[in-house]
């Protein structure tokens, strides 16, 4: 399963950044933290006992070998006892430090934090995507995409989380610890990014065939950035303006596509796949699994199987007319 985790790491095409070791947020540094404190004890430890156990063996091969004395006159053993239960006690007050430390980091990470103004948004968890909502009082004012998650540096964000078919968990190492979504419930945590950056996340609980392949990006970036990609998403498709994009749109609510997918402003408004509204201004397709560019789109609408197995989207044999008219309409929807 980490094999997996890794290799989908190793081939991330947008190339954002996944680490645990690099916070860019308090919550995770405090992780970071807990992470160096066990190392370092853990390290000591195993020299200690590597130069032990090293020291024992070069003195057993040095010495002679000495008869076994008759019972009665043993050599007392009151020293060793008394290392023996000293090593006991030292072990005993480590472990209960790194307790005390884990506790206390996290109860720390539960803790919301102070802002009068949060952005609030929803994850939800599919086979195999993430569904993201920017949720408002005003349901005109409702963000929905998926797969990439944009949020201001400095400002706390409240996470929300479910999941609409098996357990997931939603792991982004540089911003927070993982969490998990478990069907039928809804769980919330905070986190904040301090630096503006690219991170990648990945579902860490395996979810099914192509669990490797369930990917996301954390684009922190300043406030004013990030408004305008909120004023952008607030926007329903533009109308297709010349002859190939309208003949694209054809093809695109008159084939499967219109049964799974949501294009605000027209007659697509299906929930069973991700919101394509903007799909033109992601970076990646396939929750991470390919660089959004014309050829992995067209690549993923004919023969989706063939990049991710598994996946709920079936093929799409369409003409090389109608193929390169519907690529032309969803590049305009950015």
């Amino acid at each position: 399963m980490i094999n997996l985790c890794v290799l989908a790491l190793w081939l991330d095409p947008v190339g954002g950044i996944q680490s645990a070791l690099d916070p860019a947020g308090p919550q995770a540094a405090r992780i970071e933290r807990l992470w160096w404190l066990m190392f370092w004890v853990t390290l000591v430890v195993f020299v200690l006992v590597i130069g032990t156990l090293s020291i024992s063996i070069a003195r057993r091969r040095r010495s002679q070998p000495i008869p076994f004395p008759p019972k009665d006159k043993l050599p007392a053993e009151k020293p060793i006892g008394r290392v023996i239960a000293a090593a006991i006690a030292l072990t005993i007050i480590t472990l209960f430090v790194l307790l005390v430390a884990s506790v206390v980091a996290g109860k720390n990470q539960h803790q919301s934090l102070a802002s009068t103004n949060p952005v609030s948004i929803q994850v939800i968890g599919h086979q195999w995507w993430w569904e993201v909502r920017y949720t408002s009082p005003q349901a005109d004012q409702t963000i929905i995409t998926a797969n990439e998650i944009h949020v201001p540096v400095g400002v706390p964000i409240n996470i929300n989380t479910s999941s609409r078919d098996v357990i997931h968990s939603f792991w982004a190492p540089n911003v927070n610890g993982k969490r998990d979504l478990i069907p039928g419930y809804s769980t919330a945590f905070w986190f904040q990014a301090d630096t503006a950056r690219t991170y990648r996340g990945q579902c860490a609980e395996f979810c099914g065939l192509q669990h490797a392949h369930m990917s996301f990006y954390l684009v922190a970036e300043t406030p004013q950035q990030f408004e305008q990609w909120k004023q952008q998403q607030l926007k329903s498709a533009p109308e297709p303006d010349t002859e190939t994009k309208k003949r694209g749109q054809g093809v695109f609510l008159s084939n499967a596509c219109v049964m799974c997918h949501t294009i605000r402003g027209t007659i697509a408004g299906s929930r069973v796949g991700p919101d394509l509204t903007h799909v033109a201004s992601r970076q990646a397709i396939a929750a991470g699994t390919l660089p959004n560019t014309r050829g992995n789109i067209a690549g993923w609408i004919v023969d989706p199987q063939h990049i991710k197995p598994g996946v709920r989207m079936p093929p799409n044999p369409l003409s090389p007319d109608d193929l390169n008219a519907l690529l032309d309409y969803m590049e305009t929807l950015k």
